[in-house]
């Protein structure tokens, strides 16, 4: 599923690493559960500039102006583009940049699910509320980068799990039942 970073990956990449790109937002079952995947950046409604950002460079119009630039250039605007993130998130308040909870339940309603499983804010967590009148579920995965962590689903629930960073670390998880 593309991000923030790799929204250009196409085909290509599905052919030379042997994954495949799914949509976004996209639902999957698991174990009877309707669930729904998105990245999650389009939930951070209140992020205006980044909405801004993200609907130009989700533009295939622009992405094929943007490809046929020579590579330097590219590289060039990517480290700008990177730079200037890093001063937006340094300067913008952290709920700003969270998703908002009107945007989960819209997302939520309009396909229909009660579980909702994102990333792009990168605070591993599972936030259980009401829907509806109804018990429903975020559950938000950490940064590859930064801490590693992944959500493991079988017949028993679901673990959030924190990964090992070093051979002197031990997986923390915890199970939902």
């Amino acid at each position: 599923m593309h991000g923030n970073r790799d929204f250009l990956l196409q085909q290509g990449f599905e052919e030379r690493s042997g994954t495949r790109l799914i949509a976004d937002p996209v639902i999957v079952e698991s174990y009877g559960e309707q669930v729904l995947l998105t990245h999650g950046d389009a939930l951070c409604t209140a992020d205006r500039s980044y909405q801004n950002l993200r609907s130009l460079v989700r533009n295939t119009h622009w992405q094929r102006r943007f490809l046929a630039l020579p590579l330097r250039v590219r590289r060039l605007l990517a480290q700008q583009a990177r730079d200037g993130s890093r001063r937006h998130t340094g300067n913008t308040a952290a709920y700003i940049m969270d998703v908002d909870q009107q945007a989960v339940a819209a997302a939520m309603r309009a396909c229909g699910t009660r579980v909702l499983i994102h990333g792009h804010t990168h605070r591993p967590a599972i936030h259980d509320f009401e829907l509806d009148g109804a018990p429903a579920r975020r559950i938000v995965l950490g940064a590859w980068h930064e801490q590693g962590s992944c959500l493991s689903w079988d017949q028993a629930g679901f673990r959030l799990e924190d990964l090992p960073r070093g051979p002197s670390e031990s997986a923390a998880a915890h199970r939902e039942p």
